[in-house]
């Protein structure tokens, strides 16, 4: 008894135990009999090791046999036989998947190895392959990622029961044609097991094809659910995305930082609708594309009010209308909803703007008065210089000595001033000095008669003792 696993790389035939495994080969050709195993995936592929498939959800988490498809879920796993026991030790054995506690659904895998009996013992073998060693080399030289997932799918296409000695149960009913292949395996994001890949092709270039037709089916989603206009469209090239804000930071204050890069259109704090409360995020959009490009290199992981932000291109399209099949898009600007949301948020805002403009007022006074003492000192520096012009000139000996005489009595003034300070402050300090000796002395004195008067009490209570006696 055997059957045909038609594959996306080539043709498999398994020759059936059907003595020693009567119960795993029953359910084997009735899931093929069903086409349960069409467009099912070889979802893990390890070199000289295994191939395992059966799992219709591609996961290695799903499958059931076939008494779980006509009696339900709770008939999902069947046991299966553990005698006689036969050793995975050969490449080309196919063996039914232990799901635990010698429970049996679909999956079933294909050795690839030479020796796997020490890993493989508790699964149960139930075929071999008898045709089809060449595939078996393909799948043993396909290339997978981390996870031992292929790149390129590699599916099971069809499967042709040559001879089938069991009798079909109770309630199975056979499919007249070929399923459809289903929604996940048309918009999957790996690389179709139809699409060609040349030998030249490395890894690198393998995972990148890869994430742009993930890239490409996750855009055709948001399509189908009318977030997007069309699959293909792009975000504009002109608008930042800035996160890890601070709370308190507003629009004019990111619009007053980015503006020195270039003209800004629009800058966007967005808040929530409700509370007004920012979400910690924005968007900043610029005239041109240079400017943008400028500030995404300059303005990443740069401190704004005590927070690093985080800068990037903008991957949203929301200002992008779709006019319809044919016509094309339209952009446009909507309202900015975030800011008029209630009344204090608004006063909020305006006291923000009062505080900035304050603020400006106060930098423009204080330069202004920086400014109007450096003229001041031009202005003595200037004197200075026309002093010392009006010194070379013939009668400058004579005020230059009439000058020298006035600085010299003045100096004396300030010597006399000093001196009589200084005396002042002495007899202060003595002054003072002679209170705290006093003081002292007081004290000691105090310190002294206590001490008498207490010797004295003590004198006179031992004498009192002494007289009682």
């Amino acid at each position: 008894m055997s059957v045909v696993l038609e594959t996306t790389i080539g043709d498999l035939t398994i020759d059936l135990f059907t003595k020693e495994r009567p119960h795993s080969c029953k359910n084997f050709l009735k899931l093929c009999k069903l086409k349960y195993y069409n467009f099912c995936l070889f979802h893990h592929v390890q070199s000289n090791f295994v191939a395992q498939t059966g799992d219709p959800t591609g996961t290695g988490s799903g499958g059931q046999s076939v008494y779980g498809i006509l009696s339900g879920i709770e008939a999902r796993y069947y046991e299966g036989e553990k005698k006689p026991k036969i050793k995975h030790d050969r490449p080309g054995l196919v063996s039914m998947v232990n799901c635990g506690d010698n429970l049996i659904g679909s999956q079933f895998f294909i050795t690839l190895g030479e020796d796997t009996t020490c890993s493989l013992d508790e699964h149960i073998v139930f075929g071999e392959i008898a045709e089809g060693h060449d595939v078996l080399l393909k799948l043993n030289e396909t290339i997978c990622d981390a996870t031992h997932r292929p790149y390129q799918d590699i599916r099971i296409t069809h499967t042709v029961i040559l001879e089938d000695p069991y009798a079909d149960p109770d309630g199975l009913i056979v499919p007249g044609q070929s399923p459809e292949p289903p929604l996940e395996v048309l918009q999957s994001d790996r690389i179709g097991a139809d699409e060609d890949i040349t030998e030249d092709i490395d890894i690198e270039e393998l995972e990148e094809k890869r994430l742009e037709k993930e890239a490409l089916a996750r855009a055709t989603i948001l399509e189908i659910v009318g977030d997007l206009p069309s699959a293909d469209i792009a975000p504009p090239e002109n608008v930042l995305f800035v996160c890890k804000l601070n709370p308190v930071t507003s629009d004019d204050d990111l619009q007053i930082i980015f503006s020195r890069f270039g003209k800004i259109v629009s800058c966007e704090v967005i808040r929530d609708k409700k509370t007004g409360n920012s979400l910690q995020y924005a968007f900043v959009e610029f005239d041109n594309q240079k400017s943008c490009e400028d500030a995404y290199l300059k303005m990443d992981n740069v401190l704004i009010d005590d927070r690093r932000i985080h800068v990037d291109f903008s991957q949203s399209v929301s200002k992008i209308k779709w006019l319809g099949k044919g016509r094309g898009v339209k952009y446009t600007d909507k309202d900015d909803e975030g800011k008029n949301i209630s009344d204090k948020y608004s006063k909020y805002r305006n006291k923000k703007r009062d505080s900035y403009d304050s603020r400006n007022n106060y930098i423009k006074n204080k330069m202004s008065t920086h400014e109007s003492k450096r003229y001041k000192k031009d202005d003595n520096n200037y004197k200075y210089r026309e002093s010392e012009k009006e010194e070379r000139t013939p009668h400058s000996k004579y005020k230059r000595n009439e000058k020298d005489n006035y600085r010299r009595h003045e100096n004396d003034d300030k010597t006399r001033k000093n001196y009589r300070n200084e005396g002042e402050r002495r007899n202060e300090k003595d002054r003072k000095n002679e209170k705290d000796d006093k003081y002292k002395r007081s004290n000691r004195d105090d310190r002294d008669k206590r001490n008498d008067r207490g010797d004295r009490t003590k004198r006179i209570d031992k004498h009192d003792r002494d007289s009682r006696r």
